[in-house]
Formats: C-alpha cells, sequence, structure tokens
C-alpha cells in the first residue's frame, strides 16, 4: 500500500532487513541474474544458498536480493517466513506460472528519493507532522515474518507509539476483537472492510475482516 501512494519523498521502514536489501538494491537498479524458474529442484538449491549468505552474514548483498525475490515468487502462497535461526523456510509453491522480473532499472527515478531502513519502530526518525501508514503483522497465529517473531505486546507498543505521534497515522490490522479494543482505547477512529488475501500460509483466499484504525486524517 505504501508504494502504491507514490509519494516524491518517503521513508520505509520494516522489521524483515532482506525485504529492506532488496528495495535498497532496486533503488540501485537491480539486475536480476541468477538462474529463474518455477522448478522445485532449484527453489531448493537457491533457498539453501539464501540461507548459506545469512550464517555467513552475508544477507545483505546483492546475490542475496535476488535470491530473495525469488524465493518470495516461487514459495508456496506468497509466504515470507523465517525460522527462530533466521532461516527462510517457506516450502516450494504450487504456482502454474511465474513471471520473473530480470531487470528493476525502472523503478530508480521511483525509488531516488525514498528511504529504506529496518530498524525498530520507535527508532524511526519521525517528523511531527509526517503521514505514517503502519501496516504490523495481522493479528494470528502465525507471527514468523522475521526471526524475532510479533507478539501481542509488540502490537500493543507499536499502536500505543503510533498514537501519540502528532502527525497522521493510518493503522492496519486484522479485525480481531483485541486488536479493535486496543484501538479504541487508544483513541482510534475505525472503519472496517473485507480485505481480498493475497498470501495466506493454508491457502485459504476467503476475504479477511480489517480494521483501519485513523488519527488525525
Amino acid at each position: 500500500m505504501a508504494l502504491g501512494l507514490t509519494p516524491h519523498n518517503a521513508l520505509l521502514n520494516d522489521i524483515n532487513q532482506h525485504l529492506m536489501n532488496f528495495y535498497t538494491r532496486v533503488q540501485r537498479g537491480l539486475r536480476v541474474t541468477i538462474k529463474t524458474e518455477n522448478c522445485e529442484k532449484s527453489f531448493y538449491v537457491h533457498r539453501e544458498r539464501f540461507n548459506q549468505l545469512i550464517r555467513q552474514g552475508k544477507s545483505l548483498t546483492s546475490e542475496a536480493a535476488q535470491l530473495f525475490y525469488y524465493l518470495n515468487r516461487t514459495g508456496y502462497n506468497g509466504l515470507c517466513r523465517f525460522n527462530r535461526s533466521g532461516e527462510f523456510n517457506v516450502p516450494f509453491g504450487r504456482h502454474a506460472t511465474i513471471n520473473y522480473l530480470q531487470d528493476f532499472q525502472a523503478y530508480k527515478i521511483l525509488f531516488c528519493k525514498w528511504s529504506f531502513s529496518s530498524v525498530d519502530l520507535e527508532a524511526v526518525p519521525l517528523e511531527s507532522g509526517d503521514f505514517v501508514y503502519a501496516d504490523p503483522p495481522y493479528d494470528v497465529e502465525f507471527t514468523s515474518y522475521s526471526a524475532g517473531g510479533f507478539s501481542w505486546a509488540d502490537q500493543v507498543r507499536a499502536a500505543e507509539w503510533l498514537a501519540k505521534h502528532s502527525g497522521p497515522v493510518v493503522l492496519s490490522n486484522q479485525a480481531t476483537p483485541r486488536i479493535v479494543q486496543l484501538y479504541k482505547k487508544l483513541g482510534f477512529k475505525l472503519h472496517y472492510l473485507d480485505a481480498p488475501r493475497r498470501i495466506s500460509c493454508t491457502g485459504d483466499r476467503t476475504a479477511a475482516s480489517e480494521v483501519l484504525a485513523l488519527k488525525g486524517v
């Protein structure tokens, strides 16, 4: 969603450093030179190479960015999941066909004045009037988007921090009872919608009940 807004200047932050490395490399005009094919054998070879780079402390390289792109395009249901050791553990997907992009040069102009970081949310350098769109992991059982996971305590901390921001805030999440109660308690205005599921650990594409929490908008 943040990418779709195409602002002239933007700061994008995500706890998943592999995602931010990919966008940083795209900003530089990433070209994919690794073999990209919708093949189970190739998938697991590339997954092992990606995890090897993680173990070697080389996860912020151009090769790692290419592998991350390939694994996310080819893996099961578009999942991005890491185990407690920080290794990517999504299995091979069931896609009939996949269109892989080899050249990201076209995005250099769009991204030229954007900044990318992977820090704790409270370390994001916000200015008082900045517009913030926050999209924390859904309040569901699956929380392995990054190696550290995203607990209920993290949900609360994120919401409380955003509630204190002096500028406009839009916050989205799954509309679970405790999320709704939390956002109401913090003074957000709530809007509900049924959102299509593009990513699912079970393959379920039933629309999910989401909540948009607004402040100062």
